[in-house]
This record gives C-alpha cells, structure tokens and sequence, in this order.
C-alpha cells in the first residue's frame, strides 16, 4: 500500500497507513471469498456479483445505495484533498454497490489516471479504503466496487482478448494455457468469457498475489 501513502503524502502518512492495514486485513477475507466464488459461479453479468454472503444482491437496494454514498463521500474527501477534479456517480449494479469517478468538463482525465496506477494497482488500494470507510459506518463488510475514468470497462475488453486467446491455443494444441497473476476483478472476467466458450474450462491456481487462471480443454 506504500504507493497510496506517496501519492498522497499530504494526507498524513500515520492516518493512510493505519487505514490501509485495516482495509487490508477485511479485504483479505472478502477476496477470500470472491476467488472461491469466481471458481464455483462462472458466467455473471458483472464481477464478483454472484457472491451475496458478503455485502451482495441479499441486502436491500436502500442499503447498497448507503454504501456507495458513503464510498462516495470518502473518495470525494481524497480528491478535494488532491485538488483532483470530477464528477463522481453512485450506483448499485447487479446487486453489488458502485462508485464511478469520471472525467469533469476541465479535461482532467489525465490527473484521474493517476488513482488507477500502473495495471490497475492504485485503483484497487482505493477500492480497499473506501470498502474500509464503509464498513466504519455500516459494521458490515461491503463488496463495493469502485471505479476510475472507467478503467474497468476497457481493462474488461483487453481480459476478453486474452482470454480468447488463450482457449484459440488451448483448442489448437490440446494443452492447458496458464496465463499471468491476476487480481480478483480480471480474474473474473477471463472466467466469464472463458465460460461461455465451447471445449475449454478454467480455473483459479495459486495464492495473492500470484493467484492465476490455467485454462484447459474440457475433459
């Protein structure tokens, strides 16, 4: 997490610090939980929404609502103290509560992308902080997914080329593919494309952060 602290080292190192290894500690377990579902589920409409037990589509909609507001409310804090400017919308998707921080009208895409980091990284810190500020006020774990000048989106698009790929090779030599170490979130989206394609089968390896897919040809 030391690359939250450097970015934002007005923010007070002790205060980030001390958020970041408590928000790494109850992400561990939702991550936990989202590898294990990633494996069993398949095929979902958005990452990670199939798994209820932990903030999910069992929570009323008013709920979820809260928690984005509050992750909302919690990254519109970071960004003032930044003096990052955009336009940040609260959503709840596939019964899983969103944060979406956009470009405003002064053309500070380029600023924003420096909450993303290098594949994803800084964003995925981020996420872990504000799932920590929700569970301050809430008590509950949440599976908020946030996002940064929709980073995810296109990273989507990319996983989905590489994940076609991958099953092309597999069908063509008959043998298992096994692609780099990914977070939670890619991992789930090469499982949905790789699941809704014939003759090939995935699955999760390894423990975080070297946790990868091997796709194989179905038996």
């Amino acid at each position: 997490m030391s690359f939250v602290t450097d970015t934002t080292s007005d923010l007070g190192a002790e205060a980030l610090d001390k958020d970041a290894d408590q928000a790494l500690e109850q992400d561990a377990n939702l991550d936990a939980e989202e590898s294990d579902d990633e494996d069993e589920e398949g095929a979902e409409d958005e990452e990670g929404a199939e798994a209820p037990a932990a903030g999910g589509s069992g929570r009323a909609a008013a709920d979820l609502f809260r928690e984005s507001e509050i992750a909302a409310d919690y990254v519109e804090g970071l960004l003032d103290i930044l003096d990052y400017d955009g336009d940040i919308d609260e959503l709840v998707v596939s019964g899983r509560p969103v944060v979406e921080v956009v470009e405003g009208g002064d053309g500070s895409g380029k600023r924003l992308q420096a909450l993303v980091g290098q594949r994803g990284a800084t964003l995925e810190a981020l996420q872990e902080l504000s799932r920590l500020a929700v569970f301050r006020q809430t008590g509950s774990p949440s599976r908020l997914l946030l996002d940064v000048g929709g980073y995810r989106a296109l990273r989507r698009k990319e996983l989905g080329a590489i994940a076609k790929n991958a099953a092309e090779k597999v069908k063509e030599y008959g043998e298992a593919v096994r692609l780099e170490p990914m977070s939670a979130f890619e991992r789930k989206c090469v499982h949905d494309v790789i699941n809704a394609l014939p003759g090939v089968e995935s699955e999760s390896e390894g423990v975080e952060p070297s946790r990868r897919i091997v796709v194989r040809p179905t038996a």
